[in-house]
């Protein structure tokens, strides 16, 4: 007998530290799930089931450590109103799903729904007048619960049926799924749906005659209703996460995992922890003795350290697969990349370096595109440096004494020292420029100067690698709008492939826009044009190899290919049809003034300027397409009635 005794108290505690487990987890996925993409019907609907295993699972964790009467019912009624509410949020969010893979409700689905939240609503207000169930026990069977009545049987009735209704529903939306993915994810939520909806039938059963002569049958059934509640709570969350959200399998994965580390499971292992500590305490006569908070506190600690060191590995392991080595060079990449700061902080430190082997009072370094200076970083006596205007001329005279000279050379009072990085083939490019201001009747050492051409080479190298990563940057944020439309496509297309025809390209990032307006505001010659982010792009790249290196060129022909693409087929006319177009060539190609241009197209200037800008987003996402096409292929896409022909 007191082997049994110490059993049930022991899987009483169990129950309550999973209660409480259970409701820290769906809270937290609750903050999961709408912190990202509250707008979707689905995240929306699957929100307020975890609004209902909240309630249920709250009212009962409070209610067993409650010790008034008074407030052991009203958390028992709380538990209720989530228990009474479950089946129509059920059927609620089985409609969603089933309009999501392509059946929208006609009319009676809808009305339905309605229907069940108007049957359990006024059975949650009735719960409170003990209609719908009944006040507190006496006593425990094995645990505090509200007294069935009549009506009680009945709604068990109600949540049998309408729990038949969802299952309907699910099935239907399973049998409609496109893929094979879209399949699995549907079985998920299916066997969520059906698992929490049993797992709750639990709580009809409290005060039943056979649990209260066998309490540790009962905690046993009550806690794995826990165990299997939580795991699949987490399942449908994972499986709802893709539903409105661009994000890939492994994002999802990842990003849960680590909510649920950090939050639910660090928090309910604490609460067990101190849940233990403080019953071991009852037993020794005080329940809040001192290692309590120790416990709390050392748990908490130790559980962070520990998801700081392993959960890389686990997430390396068990979510990146066969990519793993491709993803884990592209994350490196985060810690690899050298900044404009970055830039600026080592070139900064090179020069004050270079200034302490002369040494000299004060020193820049300029970094140079051609005889252009494009920033320039300083170090020691300003004032010395302000005597020497770092101009594009003291560039091209400094150049000139550069040639033919290697190394570290004295001119006008300075010490130069020449950025420059050797390619492959034997040539070099100078990248940029330092300049030092000499002291009189001072020699420069032998390896002094070695010192200083060596951190020269490791700043031109800097500069050289800045210069690529930037271009790898432009080049993937010309990508973003093409990679965010194929990743809408793949979420669409997993639970419904008639949406694919509906789906349209999204808006380009509004640098590329500007980029492209910049150019073509310049496009007969400019700083707009020669300076512009464009020039990075690799479709530019290739299309200098025909211009004879000429980039400015090169872009200006892309440009007019771009252009050439928004055109419409057939012989030109001055309708609506052909209006971007003829936006594009009278105003950029021709360089006709916008009242000109107005008067020409017989549009207002006020709409000219909204056409122009939808004009020139055109012109944005074509030579995106171009890029994304010179990336993969290796040259450019030529325009669609050209290879028509």
């Amino acid at each position: 007998m007191l082997l049994m005794i110490n059993l049930s108290l022991v899987l009483e505690t169990l129950n309550q530290i999973l209660y409480a487990a259970v409701a820290i987890t769906a809270i937290a996925l609750l903050m999961y799930t709408t912190g990202f993409n509250f707008k979707d019907r689905i995240v929306q609907t699957f929100a307020l089931i975890l609004v209902c295993v909240v309630m249920i699972y709250t009212g009962e964790t409070v209610a067993a450590v409650s010790n008034k009467p008074e407030y052991i019912q009203l958390w028992l009624q709380f538990k209720w109103i989530g228990l009474v509410m479950l089946p129509a949020v059920y059927l609620h969010f089985s409609d969603a799903l089933l309009t999501v893979s392509g059946r929208p409700s006609r009319g009676r689905r809808k009305t339905l729904v309605w229907i069940t939240y108007v049957i359990t609503g006024t059975a949650a207000i009735l719960i409170f007048f003990g209609v719908t169930i009944g006040g507190l026990t006496p006593e425990k069977a094995p645990m505090f619960y509200l007294e069935r009545n009549q009506l009680t049987f009945f709604f068990g009735i109600f949540y049998i049926i309408v729990m038949a209704m969802v299952s309907y529903n699910l099935v239907r939306a399973m049998i409609r799924t496109a893929t094979k993915t879209g399949l699995r994810r549907m079985i998920y939520l299916l066997a969520g749906a059906a698992a929490i909806a049993f797992s709750s039938i639990i709580f009809l059963f409290h005060g039943n005659t056979w649990f209260s002569i066998h309490p540790h049958w009962f905690w046993f059934l009550s806690i794995l209703a826990s165990l299997i509640t939580t795991f699949f709570i987490i399942v449908m969350t994972y499986t709802v996460s893709f539903f409105g959200l661009l994000w890939t399998d492994r994002q999802i994965k990842s990003r849960l995992f680590r909510w649920l580390l950090r939050g639910p499971f660090t928090a309910a292992i604490v609460l067990g922890l101190t849940t233990v500590a403080r019953r071991y305490g009852e037993l020794q006569g005080d329940s809040y003795i001192y290692y309590v908070p120790i416990v709390m506190v050392g748990g908490t600690l130790l559980l962070q350290y520990a998801i700081n060191l392993f959960s890389p590995y686990i997430e390396k392991s068990f979510f990146w697969g066969d990519d793993r080595q491709e993803l884990d060079t592209i994350q490196s990449l985060q810690d690899r990349m050298l900044t404009n700061r970055d830039l600026h902080q080592f070139l900064e430190t090179t020069a004050a370096l270079i200034s302490d082997r002369l040494p000299v009072s004060g020193g820049f370094i300029a970094l140079l595109e051609g005889d252009k200076v494009t920033r320039s970083v300083s170090t020691g006596d300003q004032k010395a440096i302000e005597n020497y205007l770092i101009d594009e001329k003291f560039i091209k005279e400094a150049q000139e004494n550069l040639v033919d000279q290697d190394g570290l050379i004295e001119w006008q009072g300075l010490f130069l020292v020449p950025l420059e990085y050797a390619f492959e083939d034997g040539t070099s490019r100078l990248l940029g420029l330092g300049g030092f201001v000499k002291n009189d009747n001072w020699i420069v050492k032998e390896e002094d100067r070695e010192s200083i051409l060596q951190l020269a080479e490791r700043a031109g190298l800097a500069i050289k690698d800045h210069a690529i990563q930037k271009q790898v940057i432009e080049s993937l944020s010309a990508l973003q709008t093409e990679v965010d439309y194929l990743q809408n496509i793949r979420a669409a297309s997993s639970f419904n492939v008639d949406t694919l025809k509906n789906i349209e390209q999204p808006e380009l990032p509004e640098g590329m826009a500007s980029w492209v307006k910049d150019a073509l505001t310049h496009y007969w010659g400019g700083p707009k044009l020669t300076n512009n982010p464009l020039m990075q792009l690799r479709v530019v790249e290739e299309e200098s190899e025909n211009q004879d290196g000429n980039r400015t060129n090169a872009l200006r022909s892309v440009l007019t290919e771009a252009i050439e693409m928004v055109k419409p087929s057939g012989e030109r006319k001055f309708t609506s049809e052909w209006l971007l177009y003829n936006i594009l060539e009278l105003k950029f190609l021709q360089g006709k003034k916008v009242r000109e241009v107005a008067r020409k197209l017989a549009v207002s200037e006020a709409d000219l300027y909204r056409k122009q800008k939808i004009a020139i987003e055109s012109v944005a996402q074509k030579i995106a397409v171009m890029e994304a096409s010179a990336n993969g292929n290796g040259n450019h896409s030529s325009p669609p009635e050209e290879k028509d022909k």
